[in-house]
């Protein structure tokens, strides 16, 4: 479905024919405009009039259709398509959400297609229009508009999960909740949250290379403007500090993980030498009376008038003693 198709002449959005062809030939024609179309979610009939009208390639229409794709760039003969993942933090859930967008960029043309819920193309559109110095640069504008405002939004999610990250890591080593059974269970939960944030963020990486001319594969790419290499060079330079927290975040979050194990079992050892310790002190006043509750005729013992209580001193005795040495070494 088309949400909004306009034509910018000169950075400023004017009216123009409602039809894609007409709108697309009145850009053509030396003017120094372009038209931009906005889709989302659009079914493959909606899609194909576009297809038809803009030349796009069958295999990156596919993609768009499809979504469910990795960040990347691609060159065809008519076109520039690009992919990017943009994403969201739901804080009191602790859920990555990722939406995403996919631009095809030509001449005198962009059109978008959005997928899911996150999606910052409503306000780059909206911040573009007020900003008339950047719209006259083309379609060019209109992409690096998209990259920054996903990466800036990167960086709002790397510093949430960073925040999220201290509570379970202060959580972790707090002495009263440092063992609660859900802990390796929100701890993992993270890490997956992590993970899916990882899956939006480094594949990125290598199309803003291409886009800023860096790199082995860097070079003139096609219907992007060679002044706007050091635009998308800062873009990718966010985006590099992005993956460097995240990689950190991986790494804290599996020591976290890793710690927490560690507490858990070392605690689980000491539950057991708490056990041992307390069936041994049960052993002694068990093998005692086990040995006089045995029904032998020889046992002179038996028959002596202190024969109890010096059994139960006796008991006492070794109980005190047995604690004490327990105690000393922190089996109690």
């Amino acid at each position: 479905m088309i949400v909004d198709c306009a034509i910018y002449r000169d950075g400023r959005r004017t009216e123009g024919p409602e039809d894609v062809s007409d709108a697309l030939a009145l850009c053509r024609r030396g003017l120094d405009a372009f038209v931009w179309i906005g889709l989302y979610e659009p079914t493959g009939k909606e899609f194909d009039r576009v297809t038809r009208e803009f030349g796009l390639h069958p295999l990156a229409v596919e993609d768009a259709l499809k979504a469910h794709q990795r960040p990347k760039l691609e060159v065809y003969d008519d076109s520039l398509f690009v992919v990017l993942k943009p994403v969201g933090y739901e804080a009191r859930s602790d859920i990555v959400t990722a939406g995403e967008v996919m631009v095809f960029l030509g001449d005198s043309f962009v059109v978008t297609v959005r997928h899911g819920e996150e999606s910052p193309l409503a306000e780059v559109r909206h911040r573009l229009e007020e900003e008339p110095d950047m719209l006259r640069h083309g379609p060019t504008a209109v992409l690096y508009a998209i990259a920054d405002a996903v990466v800036d939004h990167y960086v709002e999610v790397a510093d949430e999960l960073g925040t999220d990250l201290e509570e379970l890591e202060a959580e972790v080593f707090s002495p009263t909740a440092g063992g609660s059974r859900n802990t390796a269970s929100r701890i993992y939960a993270f890490k997956r949250q992590v993970l899916e944030f990882r899956r939006a963020t480094n594949p990125l990486a290598q199309p803003l290379t291409r886009l800023a001319g860096d790199g082995p594969l860097g070079g003139k790419v096609p219907f992007v403007h060679e002044q706007a290499r050091p635009f998308f060079r800062d873009v990718s330079d966010h985006l590099t500090r992005v993956n460097e927290a995240v990689e950190g975040l991986d790494r804290l979050v599996s020591d976290v993980l890793s710690a927490h194990l560690a507490q858990m079992s070392v605690q689980q050892n000491d539950d057991m030498r708490k056990i041992s310790a307390w069936a041994a002190m049960a052993a002694v006043p068990t093998m005692i009376a086990g040995i006089y509750g045995m029904n032998f005729d020889h046992m002179p013992e038996l028959h002596w008038t202190v024969s109890y209580p010096a059994v139960i001193v006796l008991m006492a005795v070794l109980e005190v003693l047995l604690y004490r040495l327990l105690k000393r070494r922190g089996w109690l």
